[in-house]
């Protein structure tokens, strides 16, 4: 559960930079930083869904894993926009961030 904490965090660093760089105007942040991204924040799926799997996990961790997931759904949807080379659309920018955050804080919660 903390591999998979560490890992998120991580991939927030890196999703707070591309938001602000969408934030100040430019339609689609640099491509490598939001694969570096992707990757982290897969890599703390994989390690979080291994530990929800093991059934050593508060319940609080699977409603993190749900939330995730979610999160997952809307970033995959921004990474094919930004292939694409449309203009990332802001709001949802937003949601896959303010889901993010809420996943982390609460599987926070529950590693603590």
């Amino acid at each position: 559960m903390t591999t998979a904490l560490v890992l998120f965090a991580v991939a927030a660093l890196g999703g707070l930079v591309l938001a602000i760089i969408r934030f100040r105007g430019k339609p689609y942040p640099p491509l490598g930083l939001a694969v570096v991204h992707g990757l982290f924040a897969a890599a703390g799926l994989v390690a979080l869904i291994a530990g929800v799997a093991q059934g050593h996990a508060p319940s609080r961790a699977t409603i993190a894993l749900v939330l995730f997931v979610i999160a997952a759904l809307g970033g995959f949807v921004l990474f094919f926009t930004h292939l694409r080379k449309s203009a990332l659309p802001v709001p949802l920018v937003v949601i896959h961030a303010l889901v993010a955050v809420i996943a982390f804080v609460i599987l926070l919660v529950s590693v603590v």
